[in-house]
């Protein structure tokens, strides 16, 4: 048996035993497993950004481990078994390729996706936005749902159409602010966020990942103030806001 194979009946065989012998194994379900799940996601995602290839082996196998859970639970609750599962994503990934399966011509990426857009909605979907998560976190969902509809064509044709896009929907946030309504500053907020994040889209960058680049950024400096402080015998609830600024520049010059 092949290598590959031999390693993947292997999970299905130990998947088999714990739902059979462990106590905490044979409890779970797919909804109690579903935030451990979401979980391992965050956690390869971690592994990614660190570019960690051995931490993104070990995050891919803790995850190829849920799937296979899922499966399990699926056979047990007769719904569909882990064949139905590969299977079923075979056969959708030979269809929504018919410029490889079949006599469709795609030579561009751009058409590859158009034409992987067309084929979900013959396939009974209403809307080409329909598969993007209601769950999703909204900065994920805000550039699938800008990426999506840019494929039917629905985007601005310069990157300085969506610039300008930026200062509109910042200008409204200002007006917004000075009448005070917490409710309009909170969609004018929304908008110029949803107008930022496709902007990244035309830079190519993902905001997801831009964003968690200066967060960590942001914790290493401010955590290097912490240390600064406890070696200078001070405490920071008792700093001056310009005492810390002074060490955060120091900060951001040690860290270049």
């Amino acid at each position: 048996m092949n290598k590959k194979l031999e390693s993947f009946q292997r999970l299905l065989d130990i998947m088999d035993e714990l739902r059979e012998k462990c106590p905490w194994d044979k409890k779970q379900t797919t909804l109690s497993l579903r935030n451990l799940s979401i979980e391992e996601v965050y956690e390869l995602s971690d592994a990614i950004l660190k570019k960690d290839p051995k931490g993104v082996k070990e995050e891919l196998g803790d995850l190829f481990l849920h799937l296979v859970f899922y499966s399990k639970i699926g056979e047990e609750e007769g719904d569909f078994d882990v064949a139905d599962v590969l299977n079923g994503v075979c056969e959708k990934l030979i269809h929504r390729h018919p410029h490889i399966y079949s006599d469709v011509k795609a030579d561009t990426e751009e058409e590859v996706l158009k034409n992987w857009e067309q084929l979900k909605l013959k396939e009974g979907k209403k809307s080409i936005l329909e598969g993007v998560p209601s769950s999703m976190p909204a900065i994920n969902k805000a550039y699938r749902l800008q990426e999506k509809t840019a494929k039917v064509g629905f985007e601005w044709e310069k990157i300085e159409d969506v610039w300008d896009k930026v200062e509109e929907e910042k200008e409204e946030l200002t007006h917004a602010v000075k009448s005070k309504d917490h409710d309009q500053i909170e969609d004018e907020f929304g908008d110029l966020m949803f107008a930022l994040i496709n902007y990244s889209r035309y830079l190519k960058i993902d905001p997801e990942a831009a964003l968690e680049r200066t967060n960590q950024k942001f914790k290493k400096r401010f955590e290097f103030i912490e240390a600064r402080a406890k070696d200078l015998g001070k405490e920071m609830e008792k700093m001056t806001l310009e005492e810390m600024d002074e060490i955060w520049n120091e900060a951001k010059k040690a860290m270049r």
